[in-house]
C-alpha cells in the first residue's frame, strides 16, 4: 500500500515539492511541474514532458541537461491540467519552439492539445508527440490508438538528446516521432496498486497468476495467465514484441522497467532471460537498461520496452545527459539557472460590471456551490462506477475540482466579478484542480458556456440556452467523442438538445432545464449497455459492459442539481 503521506489530495504537490528539493542541482520548482535548474541557451528547442504523479522517476525524474527542459505533474494518476501545462511551457520557453510529450492517454491529449492551442495563440510554437508503444492496447495497424507506457522513457531520451543537440523544432519533432513508431512494450503485473488514502488496491490479481497488458494507471490486465519461471516470463514479453520487429533490424535499444513493488534484483534475474533471448534472435543489445522508469505507485510487475535502432536513433538513445533517473556519458559542463521563476498566482482581477451582473454571478455561486457539495457525496459511488474500467478516480477528480470552482467564484464575488467572469473562472479552477480527462472536459464545458453571458448585462433565459449549445460543441470539437463512445457526451447531447427544445417549445426556463435533466440521467444509465471506444476504458471494453458510465452520471447528477436549485 501507499502508507506515507498526510493529506492523500496533497500527496501529489508535497511529492513534488520533496523532489525538487531533494533535486535542486537538477531542477527547479514551479507550481504543477518542474523546470530545469541550469542555463538554457537562447533558441534551443524546450522538451517539455508529463503526466499524471505516481509514475516516479516519469516524468520529473527526466529533467536534465540531454533529456527534457521541464516536466508537468498532475495529481495521482490524473492528467495535468490545462492551465498548468500552459504555465510550466511559458516558463520552460526558450525562444526555439516546445515539443510537448506525454501518454497516449484521453485527459493528457485533451489537456496537452488545448494548452497547445493557447501557447500557439502567444506565438509559441509548440508540436505534439503522444507516445503510443504499448502493443496490447491496440494492434499494429492502429498504432496511433495505442497508450503509453514505459517507451516514454526511450522516446523523451532520443528527444531531449537531438533537442540538446541544437536541432530545429522541424527536426526534434521528426526524429521523436520516428523513435515512438520504433517503440514497442508489453507488461505484466502480479499484484495491483493502491491510491494513497485509499482502503484497497484499484484491482487484484488471484495468488498464482498474473495479469497481461496492464496499464500505468492501475487499469487491470487483458487477460490472466498462471506465473512462470523468469526464462518463460522473458519468452512471453519478447514473443509479442519480436512479432513487429521491422525488417533488416539489428540493433535494439531495451528497457526493462519495474513497476513499483518489484525488486531489482527480481529485474535482473528476469533481465538474464530477456538478453539471451534477445540475442538468440539475431539482435545486439544497445546500452539496455533496467530498473523503475514508469512505475505505478506501488504495482507489483513489470515491462519490457524495446526501440529498434538505426544509426540516427543510436546516436541521441547513447548521447550524454545528466537527469536525476539517467545519467550517460562524460560530465556535462553546466551553469545555474540566472532567469526568474513568474509568478502567475497573483489574484485575479476583473473587468467593470454591472450591479445585475454582480447578483447574476452570486446565483452561479449559489448553484455551483450545491453542485460541489452534490458530487462530494457522490465521490465513492462514482470512484467505483470509474474503477470498472478504469483506474477509479473519478469521484475524487469530480469533488476536488466542483470544490476549487466554488472557491473560485468565492474570490471573483469578492473582486466584483460579473456573471461571464465568474462561470469562466469556475471553469478554469475546475479544470486545473481535478486533472485527467474529466477536468479538462468541465474546464471546457463552463468556459464555453461563460461566452453567453455578460459581465453587464442581466442574465436572461435564453443566452443560459445558448451557453449550452456553445458548450457541447466546445467539448465534442476538442474532445473529439461522440454520442455512443460512452463518454460524458452521451449525457450531454441530450441534455442540450432537450432544454433546446423545451425552452423552444415555450416552457421557462425552470421546465426545461428539469427535462434536460431528465432526459440526461435517462441517457447516462443507458450507457451501461455501451461498449467504450475512447479513454483508458477502451482497452478493457468487456469489463465495462452492464456499467454505467461514470462522466455521464455525474453530469447528469450535477444537471438535476442545478435543475432543482434554479
Amino acid at each position: 500500500m501507499t502508507t506515507i503521506f498526510d493529506a492523500p489530495e496533497d500527496f501529489a504537490a508535497t511529492a513534488l515539492a520533496g523532489f525538487a528539493d531533494l533535486y535542486s542541482r537538477h531542477v527547479r520548482l514551479v507550481r504543477g511541474g518542474v523546470v530545469r535548474a541550469t542555463r538554457v541557451p537562447k533558441g534551443k528547442v524546450s522538451v517539455v514532458v508529463g503526466g499524471g504523479s505516481g509514475h516516479y522517476p516519469a516524468f520529473a525524474g527526466y529533467v536534465g541537461p540531454g533529456m527534457a527542459d521541464a516536466a508537468v505533474a498532475g495529481d495521482v494518476f490524473a492528467s495535468p491540467s490545462t492551465a498548468a501545462v500552459a504555465r510550466v511551457c511559458r516558463q520552460a520557453d526558450h525562444g526555439g519552439g516546445i515539443l510537448l510529450g506525454f501518454g497516449n492517454y484521453a485527459g493528457d491529449v485533451l489537456n496537452f492539445g488545448v494548452a497547445a492551442e493557447r501557447l500557439r495563440a502567444e506565438g509559441i510554437d509548440v508540436r505534439i508527440v503522444p507516445v503510443t508503444d504499448d502493443v496490447a492496447s491496440a494492434p499494429a495497424e492502429a498504432h496511433g490508438k495505442r497508450r503509453g507506457i514505459a517507451g516514454d522513457l526511450a522516446v523523451f531520451k532520443v528527444a531531449g538528446a537531438a533537442a540538446e543537440a541544437g536541432l530545429s523544432l522541424d527536426e526534434v519533432e521528426r526524429i521523436t516521432r520516428h523513435a515512438n513508431d520504433r517503440t514497442v512494450s508489453f507488461g505484466v503485473a502480479f499484484d495491483g496498486c493502491t491510491l494513497p488514502g485509499a482502503g484497497g488496491p484499484l484491482f487484484t490479481v488471484p495468488q498464482g497468476r498474473m495479469a497481461l497488458g496492464l496499464g500505468i494507471h492501475g487499469e487491470p490486465g487483458i487477460r490472466e495467465e498462471t506465473v512462470v519461471p523468469a526464462k518463460d516470463l522473458a519468452a512471453l514479453l519478447i514473443e509479442r514484441l519480436l512479432a513487429e520487429r521491422p525488417q533488416g533490424v539489428t540493433r535494439v535499444a531495451a528497457v526493462l522497467n519495474g513497476l513499483g513493488a518489484t525488486k531489482y534484483e527480481e529485474l535482473f534475474v528476469l533481465w538474464t532471460a530477456i538478453s539471451g533471448l534477445l540475442k538468440a534472435a539475431g539482435l545486439e543489445i544497445v546500452a539496455p537498461e533496467a530498473g523503475e522508469y514508469v512505475t505505478s505507485l506501488d504495482m507489483q510487475g513489470c515491462s519490457l520496452t524495446l526501440m529498434w535502432l538505426d544509426a540516427e536513433l543510436e546516436t541521441y538513445w547513447t548521447a550524454a545527459c545528466d537527469a536525476p533517473v539517467l545519467r550517460r556519458g562524460g560530465e556535462i559542463r553546466t551553469e545555474p539557472a540566472t532567469d526568474a521563476i513568474v509568478n502567475e498566482d497573483a489574484a485575479p482581477t476583473f473587468g467593470p460590471s454591472s450591479a445585475a451582473s454582480r447578483k447574476d454571478a452570486a446565483c452561479i455561486a449559489r448553484l455551483l456551490g450545491l453542485a460541489a457539495k452534490g458530487l462530494k457525496d457522490a465521490e465513492d459511488e462514482l470512484g467505483r462506477i470509474d474503477a470498472k474500467a478504469g483506474d477509479g478516480d473519478h469521484g475524487q477528480g469530480m469533488r476536488r475540482g466542483s470544490a476549487a470552482a466554488e472557491d473560485a467564484v468565492g474570490q471573483a464575488l469578492a473582486a466584483g466579478a460579473g456573471a461571464a467572469s465568474t462561470l469562466a473562472v469556475a471553469g478554469d479552477a475546475w479544470a486545473d484542480r481535478a486533472g485527467g480527462t474529466s477536468g479538462a472536459i468541465w474546464g471546457l464545458l463552463l468556459r464555453a458556456w461563460s461566452n453567453a453571458l455578460s459581465d453587464d448585462a442581466v442574465l436572461d433565459d435564453a443566452a443560459v440556452v445558448r451557453g449550452a449549445r456553445l458548450a457541447l460543441d466546445a467539448v465534442t470539437r476538442l474532445g473529439r467523442a461522440r454520442v455512443g463512445d460512452k463518454t460524458l457526451v452521451d449525457a450531454l447531447v441530450p441534455f442540450v438538445e432537450t432544454l433546446e427544445a423545451s425552452f423552444a417549445a415555450g416552457k421557462p426556463l425552470k421546465s426545461a432545464w428539469i427535462d434536460a435533466a431528465a432526459a440526461a440521467t435517462a441517457a447516462a444509465d443507458a450507457t451501461a449497455a455501451l461498449t467504450p471506444k475512447l479513454g483508458r476504458a477502451r482497452p478493457l471494453a468487456e469489463r465495462s459492459i452492464g456499467h454505467p458510465d461514470a462522466g455521464a452520471i455525474s453530469l447528469a447528477l450535477v444537471a438535476r442539481i442545478i435543475g432543482e436549485a434554479i
